[in-house]
């Protein structure tokens, strides 16, 4: 498993950790596929960019109070209880709309965005616990070393799902083995997966995860006070320890910059990007997605290594920076080969900063209102994507090339959001960790 190349201090819930690794490597798996499936069905095959853009706006708006909850809920019931609710219900819902999808041999726009809005709230409840969870059954000494391991297998199960989505979104076939270059060695084909066997077999990894979840027994390293207060109480407290530490609320905010930008490119941006400025395939687009995972795999291995030699801000700085810059570079070039290099740098940019980032929080904000404290940074983040998600879907993003100029405010964006960091960069720095 990924974990074994570490070597931990003090690890008394491995086999805790190793199973909540597995479950989150089996639900991501196909998750990955359909969040990539979605967008470039409605891009491609729809041609309806637009509308997909609302769905997006739509589904990002209500997970912003969904967010508000989220963190609450993280704080005040038990982790594994948590996964196993969300992953019963994603298994349910998405298995009952691929049986509707089976019956009636298609999926209405509706359905597929109640697929799309279920993952979306699903995945604002499994992160925010599964960093929780991490922390709350591991040593503070090994909190670095979690977080990349999380990371790593995160991108791990991007690097598969998004080659099989390559494969089951496009098909196989002479041509495709001629594109990727190994058409003179194989000749096969591979029919394409409609998108309600695509949403069959992400339900069925949702209830594989549950059982795996199941399985997990552990011991706190650290017993929390369980606040039972109202919803409202447990998001002022989330929001009254900020104010006692602002330089965590600015640095939390600033740094959440680039997962912001990178969900819209993802799932809004670049699939127009592909299919009006590039002209090319959905393979590019699935492509893309892997290289990307494999940028964020080999940043989760290596980062800490990287940047072993400077602190936490500096590292983050400069990871910033460098992506302010492949932004800005896909708004001025037009090739395939440069996305790919692009995508390639946005997974190490992002993944090293959430590594980062997280440990640096970890070591800030005590468990037992982390998840408040996190709640505090997801709402705020939600609502930046909401506000750039509505500005892109206008149709001028939508027209020839026009989609360059989504990429030039993505870029601009983070880069004021680096400001704060920079000016607070000393306090930063010098900040004490909690106790």
């Amino acid at each position: 498993m990924l974990i074994l190349p570490y070597k931990f201090k003090q690890l008394q819930n491995k086999k805790a950790l190793y199973l909540l690794i597995a479950a989150n490597a089996v639900s991501g798996f196909a998750q990955g596929i359909s969040m990539l499936a979605i967008p470039w069905y409605f891009s491609d095959v729809l041609h309806s960019s637009s509308t997909f853009g609302i769905i997006y706006g739509a589904t990002t708006f209500l997970t912003l109070f969904w967010g508000l909850y989220v963190g609450t809920l993280v704080d005040r019931y038990p982790r594994k209880n948590i996964f196993l609710l969300i992953t019963l219900a994603g298994g349910l819902i998405i298995g009952s709309i691929a049986a509707i999808g089976f019956f009636l041999g298609e999926l209405q726009i509706a359905l597929i965005g109640v697929v799309f809005c279920t993952t979306m709230f699903i995945y604002n409840v499994h992160y925010p616990t599964l960093y929780a969870f991490g922390q709350e059954i591991t040593e503070k000494v090994n909190y670095g070393k979690i977080n990349s391991i999380i990371e790593v297998q995160g991108q791990a199960t991007s690097v598969l799902s998004g080659a099989l989505a390559a494969i089951l979104i496009t098909g196989v076939n002479q041509e495709f083995l001629d594109d990727i270059g190994v058409g003179q060695f194989f000749h096969f084909r591979i029919a394409k997966w409609s998108l309600h066997e695509i949403f069959l077999m992400d339900a069925s990894t949702y209830f594989i995860a549950f059982i795996l979840i199941l399985l997990i027994k552990y011991t706190p390293v650290k017993t929390n006070n369980i606040d039972v207060g109202s919803v409202l109480n447990r998001l002022k407290q989330g929001i009254t320890f900020l104010k006692k530490v602002p330089l965590i609320f600015h640095f939390g905010v600033g740094s959440y910059a680039i997962f912001a930008m990178l969900l819209i490119h993802i799932h809004q941006l670049m699939p127009i990007y592909i299919n009006n400025h590039l002209h090319a395939n959905s393979a590019i687009y699935a492509g893309a997605e892997m290289i990307y995972a494999v940028g964020a795999l080999f940043s989760g291995i290596g980062i800490r290594w990287i940047f072993k030699n400077t602190n936490t801000i500096n590292a983050i700085i400069i990871l910033m920076t460098l992506s302010v810059i492949v932004f800005e570079t896909l708004a001025l070039t037009q090739s395939a080969t440069i996305l790919l290099f692009v995508c390639f740098t946005l997974g190490l940019t992002n993944a090293g900063t959430r590594v980062l980032r997280t440990t640096y929080l970890f070591n800030h904000i005590p468990n037992h209102i982390i998840g408040r404290a996190g709640s505090v940074f997801q709402t705020i983040n939600v609502m930046m994507r909401f506000t750039f998600i509505t500005l892109f879907s206008l149709t001028f993003f939508a027209k020839n090339s026009h989609i360059i100029w989504a990429y030039v405010i993505s870029g601009l964006f983070i880069f004021i959001s680096l400001i704060p960091i920079l000016i607070y960069y000393k306090k930063l720095i010098n900040l004490k960790p909690d106790e």
